[in-house]
């Protein structure tokens, strides 16, 4: 296997560098060139059909077929303009990637000849397979019909000659199948929900926006090595293999000088994505060897995350004309940090006010104040449905390892603003304010943006931090789809702004004045929301015994984090605030857990094939080498001699049989947990065994696995070593 290996990377070296494909300098001269952006639909549209289309992105109007024909022929024209010959509607269904289907741009006509066409009918809605996709039952495979519905909210775009058209995904009787459609219907509760509580303080505010900055990080291996590792081609992650000596223990790679072939890769997936409209603006080396990271600037968050997934796409197909491959898993590399989409989310108005940034007084620093709190309270009300909101099989690796927030959800606002929430959690008395009191309440909200310039500490081990002007979801994993945990967070926040502002309203229609309604309900929500936050180390043991002192949940699995969408208080809020329907609810919970016991069942299957055909016979063949040399010796050297010449091989060959044994026996037994897992017709119950029984063996298998590696010659090793992965330039 080493010939092989070295053959494959001395081949990759003798080849000519790859250009980065452009020779353009400036970005602004390039940015957005392949988008159906606002600027590209003034010059291509009518004036009628460009304010509808605008009015249907940012309110909701509906577009009639006459401006849809309109728009199409002019999307149709721009795109061919720039040498596109199809058209696809891009949708999000619940596997968690993206999904096209490609039609070309004409339409047969009489004596054999075709005329390009694109009418508006085709641009609003098409009709994809259902029953393909995820659905949780949703669909049967008799049942096959979808639609795909024009999103006019986020531009069409240019990819491969294609024109790509932003679409939500529902079944035939109107169920969402996708990631879209709830997360538009978040965004649309929290934006009549925030902007209610904003004309406490300003009626010129009409609407608010939650905004979303993700940051990508990923793992680049070569090419050449990925396809000699069953594991890492099926599975993203490397099931075995032992840690070479040098890690990251050095902290040498974090920030440091990015390699010339990586930077190379860079340079082409920025140019690309910037050709697309995706602000990326950040690149830099993250902790781990080989594990990089890049982020965009803040936009609005239901096309911020069609830029992630877009981007994520871009990574994978430029990897590929680099040499390289792109590892999305959230941990690819036992004992070395995971990778993680940190996703910064905030609310900002139509006024140009971030609500999550305080002003210059007290007036605007209430607003901050009322927007805080209550982001705080939603988190802490609704606590395990953001914890299910990141769940998977992969992110399971992550989640409490020392590069990432643990199982339990708290929030960091750093000591000087628990400070501030200590002190008007005291300072309101029951009864009227007294002027004195309401003076004091200024001076001390009046001192939050000094406080805010103060508080640079950020804590690292936080599943949910405040970071000045925004709050940073950390648990969110490298290959998710942040549609889902923007859905929760927008929605549970939704639902906390509706029930103060009702709570503010009963304070006033009860005498009490506007501010002091606010302050005393906001010191209520203090109070209710104050287990929830945490300054300390999230990573050490003393905080899981706290947790739990608190009433904080430990979800540490996939299984037990979703059973929370069960919860009848869970399903009456999403279909309260018309996110999810109870069915829709009970779909994902099953499409959830059907993909976590898949990627789990494929991680089994890989792992006994790698060590049955892969490492068994290898150690054997070395262990038969080693045994005939013990027996040459044995015939050529005097009894003593011998005795002591073999040893050391009698005892290597005996460590050999030994991690042979148990390798073989820990397969065995994981195989038939895996068979009675499987004839298990309870989807839970299945989850579950695959989680406790088959999972439970993947850790002892690699034991031995990784121990048969160090014991055997490393020319015959049939596998490319972490080493030869980690450290490639």
């Amino acid at each position: 296997m080493a010939t092989i290996r070295f053959k494959a990377l001395d081949d990759l070296l003798a080849r000519e560098p790859i250009e980065s494909g452009t020779n353009i300098d400036r970005i602004p001269d390039y940015y957005g060139s392949n988008v159906f952006n606002e600027h590209t639909m003034r010059e291509c549209l009518t004036e009628e059909a460009f304010y509808s289309v605008m009015d249907a992105g940012s309110k909701g109007t509906r577009i009639n077929r006459a401006i849809a024909d309109q728009v199409a022929s002019s999307m149709k024209d721009w795109a061919i303009s720039k040498g596109v010959t199809h058209y696809t509607h891009w949708f999000q269904p619940l596997t968690g990637s993206t999904a096209e289907k490609h039609d070309a741009f004409f339409k047969p006509v009489e004596e054999g000849r075709a005329i390009e066409q694109f009418e508006g009918s085709l641009l609003v809605q098409q009709e994809p397979d259902a029953s393909s996709f995820p659905n949780g039952g949703i669909r049967n495979t008799f049942e096959a019909r979808g639609y795909t519905a024009w999103d006019p909210s986020s531009p069409a775009f240019i990819m491969n000659k294609t024109l790509c058209i932003p679409t939500i995904f529902i079944a035939y009787t109107g169920e969402a199948l996708d990631y879209k459609m709830p997360l538009l219907k978040a965004l649309h509760a929290v934006d009549l929900a925030a902007t209610d509580v904003c004309k406490y303080f300003d009626k010129n505010v009409t609407k608010v926006t939650a905004t979303l900055g993700w940051e990508q990080e990923y793992f680049l291996v070569d090419k050449a090595l990925y396809n000699a590792r069953p594991d890492l081609m099926m599975a993203g992650r490397a099931l075995v293999g032992h840690n070479p000596a040098k890690g990251q223990q050095l902290d040498d790679h974090y920030f440091g000088s990015i390699p010339d072939r990586a930077a190379a890769f860079m340079k082409e997936y920025e140019y690309e994505a910037h050709k697309l409209g995706i602000p990326v603006t950040t690149r830099h080396n993250e902790v781990a060897p080989n594990q990089f990271e890049c982020a965009p600037m803040f936009e609005e968050a239901n096309l911020a995350n069609d830029h992630n997934l877009l981007l994520m796409d871009l990574l994978e197909k430029v990897a590929r004309k680099h040499n390289f491959r792109v590892l999305m898993h959230e941990k690819p590399f036992e004992g070395l940090n995971g990778s993680g989409k940190h996703n910064n989310w905030s609310l900002a108005t139509d006024t140009g006010v971030n609500l999550l940034s305080p002003g210059k007084n007290p007036k605007s620093n209430m607003q901050f104040l009322t927007f805080f709190v209550n982001t705080i309270k939603a988190i802490c009300d609704n606590a395990d449905i953001l914890r299910a909101s990141i769940a998977s099989a992969s992110n399971d690796h992550r989640l409490g390892a020392n590069e990432a927030p643990p199982a339990i959800i708290s929030v960091f606002i750093g000591s000087q603003l628990t400070s501030l929430l200590d002190e008007l959690e005291k300072s309101i008395q029951a009864g009227k304010m007294t002027p004195e009191a309401k003076t004091a309440l200024k001076l001390n909200i009046g001192k939050i943006p000094q406080i805010l310039l103060d508080n640079t500490d950020r804590n690292r081990t936080s599943p949910f931090a405040f970071t000045g002007n925004k709050f940073e979801f950390r648990a969110v994993g490298s290959s998710a789809n942040c549609g889902n945990a923007m859905m929760t967070i927008n929605a549970i926040v939704a639902k906390q702004l509706v029930d103060f502002k009702s709570s503010v309203d009963k304070r006033i229609a009860k005498g009490d004045k506007k501010d002091e309604a606010i302050l005393k309900e906001l010191q209520k929500l203090i109070k209710e929301s104050k287990k929830i936050r945490f300054e300390g180390n999230g990573y050490g043991e003393e905080w899981v015994k706290e947790a739990n002192k608190r009433g904080l949940s430990n979800l540490k699995d996939t299984p037990r984090a979703l059973s929370v969408m069960k919860d009848k208080k869970v399903i009456k809020l999403f279909n309260d605030l018309q996110i999810l329907s109870p069915v829709e609810m009970e779909a994902r919970h099953e499409v959830a857990l059907e993909n976590y016991i898949m990627k789990l069942q494929i991680e089994a299957r890989i792992l006994g094939d790698m060590c049955q055909n892969h490492i068994i016979p290898t150690a054997i063949k070395y262990q038969n080498i080693l045994i005939e040399n013990v027996k040459g010796l044995n015939n050529i050297l005097p009894a003593a001699k011998a005795k002591n010449a073999t040893s050391a091989q009698i005892d290597l060959i005996e460590r050999i049989s030994e991690h042979i044994a148990g390798v073989t026996s820990e397969v065995d037994t994981m195989v038939k947990e895996r068979m009675t897992a499987n004839r298990m017709e309870s989807i839970e119950k299945k989850a579950f065994a695959y989680c406790d029984k088959v999972k439970a063996h993947f850790d002892q298998i690699r034991f031995h696995a990784d121990k048969l590696e160090v014991l055997i010659d490393d020319e015959m090793w049939p596998l490319p070593k972490l080493r030869e992965l980690l450290f490639t330039k």
